[in-house]
């Protein structure tokens, strides 16, 4: 924190500490009142650091003189924290090693080269479904096999746990580093020595902009821009472009924030996004809890934006005392946020915008997105007609390229005493994973209860479907057991496998040597559906060529099925033991039901949880 206070903004907080009020920039005559929330986020770590070297007096004025259609000159960000994932993190653990080893040989003390700034390293990229989720014993076994594939990064990184400072390792089956971030490590505003700041970063995965959803500003950077951040320094960017959008409305019952996230995804990308800010505010805010908001948030790379930034509000602070932070903390969050002009009231004006666009929630459906591109979004009732024309060249850049002569292709599988035809279109993968999606326990807790109505009709998945649950952290598999669902999850073939990305960044493990070998003797074009964020042809499976994006209910509804040339609007799911069908609407569970099984997940389940895990000294 830099002590030249140049515009003599230092205060005192009502609830302690210090802080530099924006305010003060208004009282010497530059108005900020306009300013994005997000902007003002950039324009209080400039205002706290400005230390005339590396954020200077003119770097302050810049940010403060933002205009929706005004230049944009380059401006520092000097975010407060830095967080990691085990791919892409270990580098930057490598070269703090390697600037020991030249401290050492330069004779100096190795001990003074450490982050500057607080650094988290999440293992959550190595687990790999090389054990289904039909098997019980899944969890454990693809853990062990994890272990021995990466027990020498592992143990490089139990060094730097214990010989770094201001460096924290979380081992691996504890969860998805955005989802960590989200339910733990993520303050909003804290102080450091004695000063307040609101929670900023940067990391090195690209849905780092998932905590844009709690009010904490960050993104994705390369390995250079984070040690750079880790050893000081400010990021130099241009000043961005701010997209608003405004929210109305709120979704219907039987919608889920994934279908509202799919529908924003393609919004944004037909406006055009890339290296904007993107801000939402609206009166529709009120009706998305803080986990719908990371949802949204999480999908900024896909929407391709900077950010997608959610300021911060009640539903803030209610998010923050459910996942169990403590009191004291929340006063300060909350005293910060509405002293520097960070808090959002919809009654309050609207900020200034480069571009606003505007989305009534009422007006959204369900739906999927694929066959390989997250922003191409098919309507539930749309799917059967659009994946029979993506078999062919029909659909563009979507087709898939086939024949006429070959649309009826097929093949026998004969495994585990069943033999079964394999056809185009049949679902190989149905996986429930990635940060956003089991982050947000609406519909996680709708994909147990859609399982629970599945098994009381008698249903079972088809047994050409691979199935697997990674929930992102493991207090979701405490509320599961909380309600009962994780039984009724199990029955259907969706056994925990892991805590970590797994199918969602390709990790989906090998498919049956019997299914594979009919894909490639039949030229199949099979498919996948997972609650993921990204669906690139070849990224879930690389015999895997129809992937579709889809909320985790949905994921186990089309393993039910079994096949993605089936509308679910219309057709049977299944049939129940007396020959009666079951349609999708039989099974879905209302608003109602979720909010019921919600009220199973209490404070405590994030405390101990995450005590149990020895992350406890983490907490800031």
């Amino acid at each position: 924190m830099s002590e030249l206070d140049p515009f003599l903004a230092k205060r005192e907080l009502e609830v302690g500490g210090a802080y530099y009020a924006l305010s003060a920039l208004d009282d010497a005559g530059i108005s900020t009142k306009h300013l994005p929330y997000s902007i003002r986020v950039l324009l209080e770590g400039a205002l706290r650091n400005c230390d005339g070297f590396l954020i200077r007096e003119e770097d302050v004025k810049a940010i403060a003189g933002w205009q929706a259609d005004g230049e944009r000159g380059e401006i520092p960000f000097r975010p407060s924290r830095v967080i990691l994932q085990d791919f892409t993190g270990v580098p930057a653990v490598v070269d703090l090693a390697a600037l020991r080893d030249a401290m050492v040989q330069m004779g100096g003390d190795p001990e003074k080269v450490n982050p500057q700034v607080p650094v988290d390293l999440v293992i959550d990229h190595s687990v790999q479904v090389d054990i289904s989720g039909a098997n019980p014993d899944a969890l454990k076994l693809n853990l062990d096999i994890e272990y021995h594939r990466n027990m020498e990064r592992y143990t490089f990184l139990k060094w730097g746990q214990q010989s770094l400072d201001n460096f924290q390792a979380v081992p691996p089956s504890r969860g998805i580093v955005h989802q960590v971030n989200l339910e733990f490590l993520a303050s909003v505003a804290r102080t450091e020595n004695n000063i307040w700041l609101a929670d900023t970063l940067v990391g090195t995965d690209s849905h780092t902009t998932m905590v844009n959803g709690l009010g904490v500003l960050g993104w994705g950077v390369g390995g250079i821009e984070a040690e750079a951040v880790m050893l000081g320094q400010p990021i130099y960017m241009l000043s961005p472009d701010v997209v608003g959008v405004r929210l109305t409305g709120s979704l219907n019952d039987g919608v889920t924030a994934t279908d509202m996230t799919l529908r924003i995804v393609e919004m944004l990308r037909e406006h055009g996004v890339v290296g904007k800010f993107v801000e939402f505010f609206g009166q529709g805010m009120a009706a998305l809890s803080l986990a719908d908001r990371a949802t949204i948030a999480n999908m900024a790379p896909e929407y391709g934006a900077t950010c997608g930034f959610f300021p911060v509000d009640e539903r803030t602070i209610e998010y923050l005392r459910l996942t169990g932070r403590k009191e004291e903390a929340l006063a300060g969050v909350e005293a910060f946020s509405k002293a520097q002009g960070l808090w959002y009231n919809a009654s309050d004006a609207e900020k200034t915008y480069t571009d606003v666009l505007e989305l009534d929630l009422g007006t959204i459906l369900p739906a999927l997105a694929g066959p390989m591109r997250p922003h191409d979004r098919v309507d539930l009732k749309d799917m059967k007609s659009h994946f029979v024309q993506s078999l062919t060249n029909d659909l563009g850049f979507q087709g898939h390229g086939l024949d006429e002569s070959e649309l009826n292709n097929g093949a026998i599988v004969e495994r585990d005493g069943e033999i079964y035809d394999l056809n185009h279109g049949d679902v190989v993968i149905a996986a429930i994973t990635s940060c956003t999606n089991t982050s947000n326990p609406d519909v996680m807790l709708a994909a147990g209860l859609l399982a629970r109505k599945a098994r009381s009709f008698g249903l079972e998945v088809k047994p050409w479907v691979r199935t697997s649950l990674a929930p992102g952290s493991r207090v979701v598999t405490e509320y599961y057991e909380a309600t009962g669902l994780q039984d009724d999850l199990n029955a259907l073939g969706f056994n925990v496998v892991g805590y970590g990305c797994t199918t969602c960044i390709g990790n989906s493990g090998p498919l049956p040597e019997e299914v594979d070998a009919a894909i490639d003797e039949a030229n199949l074009v099979v498919g996948s559906v997972l609650s993921g964020n990204r669906n690139f042809e070849g990224r879930v499976h690389g015999k895997v060529k129809a992937s579709y994006l889809a909320s985790p209910p949905l994921v186990v509804a089309y393993a039910l099925a079994g096949t993605l040339e089936i509308d679910l609007t219309t057709e049977p799911i299944g049939h129940a033991a007396d020959g009666s069908p079951v349609m999708l609407s039989d099974l879905w569970p209302s608003t109602a039901e979720i909010e019921e099984a919600r009220s199973a997940i209490t404070p405590e389940m994030f405390t101990q949880r995450y005590e149990n895990d020895q992350l406890e000294s983490y907490r800031t």
